[in-house]
């Protein structure tokens, strides 16, 4: 993974985790010294993202980051599509939830932010060891997706509709 990629991953963990994460658990995460990963926090610090150093482990201030909830419906053939579409633009998608009219809200983290995120993900659901969410509400969803800025949110929704993967409105 190269070091771009491995901060944009710690900084996603970061935003996802309701607890300070260890160094020493990133850097086990990560396959890299727990020094790279000081030097890592050392420059996404320099970059502006509000990083704290806490005696339990790294935490995020304030998510510098944008997010947007889109309501999407494909086929399962297309999952894989609509991930890479939401990556290749320079957003992670961050969960999967529907509304299930029994259960209520249903939801699972994802933290997906590369295609090989999604190759894993794809992998994982073709195997046959779990089934996708959304199938539960026949096809429709939704994905919390975060990025850098509004614009690429826009970018993002723009091409989920020229698809056809936003869901309708009711």
């Amino acid at each position: 993974m190269k070091a771009a990629d491995r901060r944009k991953a710690i900084v996603n963990l970061l935003l996802s985790s309701n607890e300070p994460i260890s160094g020493g658990n990133l850097s086990e995460e990560f396959g890299v010294s727990r020094q790279i990963i000081v030097q890592d926090i050392s420059v996404l610090k320099g970059s502006g993202i509000d990083i704290i150093s806490t005696h339990n482990g790294y935490i995020i201030q304030k998510s510098p980051l944008k997010e947007r909830v889109f309501k999407v419906y494909h086929t399962t053939e297309q999952t894989e599509d609509e991930l890479t579409t939401i990556v290749n633009l320079g957003g992670t998608v961050v969960d999967v939830f529907v509304w299930h009219k029994v259960y209520g809200k249903m939801n699972a983290p994802l933290n997906i932010f590369s295609n090989l995120h999604i190759k894993q993900f794809i992998e994982g659901v073709r195997s046959g060891k779990s089934t996708e969410l959304m199938n539960i509400t026949g096809g429709y969803h939704y994905h919390t997706v975060r990025a850098e800025s509004e614009h690429i949110l826009d970018e993002i929704e723009h091409a989920l509709k020229t698809k056809n993967y936003i869901a309708p409105e009711i």
